[in-house]
């Protein structure tokens, strides 16, 4: 029995949708239905009828919840749409679970199947394409330059004309992932003068590719799989101390570091934001309400200093690339429900699987999560054991 999958329109502050006509057409082709809440895909440019055309059914918020087994959605539903979901019924997309405890203890009771993107392990490597953080932090990167050479009140590049010359702009990136290195790679193609800064000394190769300076710190931060482990608070203290100089040498800083459901680490002080030169601007990926990078950085707003420069709270950059953002995104969802289906084309969570085991909160009552598990403070799970391959048991056949 083919199963029916919906997505549902977001908040008015999120332009993205999760799923794109493309991707719906490839959904459809697997044997899925799909529904799309009318509207849903409008602010990134995708009208219902480019859905319709790919073969989906337009309806109402009240039909997708009603008629769907699998819900898709970019940021968490408002606690109205939540209180409708139903027994059994499967929500997929950046549910931010592992910020808001309460909500994932809510979709366990209600036996609701929630799987969060920031839970994803992300150093499985056949976990990749399903990876929604790095697909928009890359997005994030790109527009962030982008947002940097709007607000800056001089030339990217180095301008040579018969009224004289234009020094380029020195351009600082705070954290080299894959917002870091995005933001990196489009400063430069702008022309500036740029130099990428992290913790993790194995950056240095990445950053040097791109035609980009590196620094870094005496403290090293270096985690597994690549990524940054959190820094102490004496180790975030000797950071700053040999940040600031560099921030002081610098028009710009773009901060990338975010840690999921976590506080962001406090990169740009506010002894350095006072000391910046007017006209300088600090670009705040990170900026939330749990904080930000930059002392001083308020969410979706733009703050100056009395000192003359600008710190912008770039807190959801994606969406204002939402057309392509959206595209990236659907493909990660599609994924992900490639992933869940068995042979038969029905929902399967085989909770002892190395990337579900993490990627699923909440499923038949429970919260499955060992990430979330461990927040809250609940034991270990006991997986059962993982069934055998079909291919090795033909092969010992």
């Amino acid at each position: 029995m083919a199963i029916t999958i919906a997505a549902l329109k977001e908040a008015p502050a999120e332009h993205r949708v999760s799923l794109v006509p493309s991707v719906v057409k490839r959904l459809i082709k697997q044997g899925c239905q799909v529904l799309v809440e009318r509207g849903a895909g409008a602010a990134a440019n995708f009208a219902d009828q480019q859905y319709e055309e790919a073969g989906a059914k337009v309806v109402d918020r009240s039909a997708a919840l009603a008629q769907a087994n699998l819900l898709t959605v970019v940021d968490r539903p408002d606690e109205d749409t939540l209180g409708q979901l139903k027994e059994h019924q499967v929500i997929l997309g950046l549910l931010s679970l592992s910020v808001d405890h309460d909500v994932a203890k809510q979709l366990a009771e209600k036996q609701v199947t929630a799987l969060s993107f920031e839970l994803l392990p992300r150093t499985v490597s056949r976990a990749q394409s399903m990876d929604a953080l790095s697909s928009q932090s890359s997005v994030a990167g790109y527009k962030a330059a982008l947002v940097a050479a709007d607000h800056f009140m001089r030339y990217f590049p180095m301008m040579i004309t018969a009224a004289g010359t234009a020094k380029p702009a020195k351009v600082l990136v705070l954290g080299t992932g894959v917002a870091g290195l995005q933001a990196i790679g489009t400063a430069k193609r702008l022309g500036a003068i740029v130099s990428g800064y992290d913790v993790r000394p194995a950056s240095r190769g990445e950053v040097e590719s791109l035609g980009a300076k590196f620094l870094t710190s005496s403290v090293s931060a270096a985690g597994k799989g690549g990524y940054a482990r959190q820094l102490t608070k004496e180790e975030q203290q000797q950071q700053q101390d040999e940040l600031a100089g560099f921030i002081a040498d610098s028009d710009i800083v773009i901060t990338t570091a975010r840690v999921p459901g976590k506080k962001p680490p406090m990169l740009v002080t506010e002894k350095s934001v006072q000391e910046a030169a007017p006209g300088s601007i600090f670009i705040d990926i990170a900026a939330s309400d749990l904080g930000g990078n930059v002392a001083g950085s308020k969410p979706g707003e733009v703050v100056e200093t009395a000192n003359g420069a600008k710190i912008v709270g770039a807190d959801n950059l994606p969406s204002e690339l939402a057309t392509s953002a959206s595209e990236m995104y659907s493909k990660n969802v599609q994924a992900v429900i490639k992933a869940l289906l068995n042979k038969d084309g029905e929902i399967e969570i085989d909770t002892t699987d190395d990337v579900m085991s993490e990627l699923v909160a909440t499923h038949q009552g429970e919260v499955i999560s060992g990430r979330l598990r461990s927040q809250l403070g609940l034991p270990e799970l006991k997986k059962a054991e993982a069934p055998a391959d079909k291919s090795d048991q033909q092969e010992q056949k």
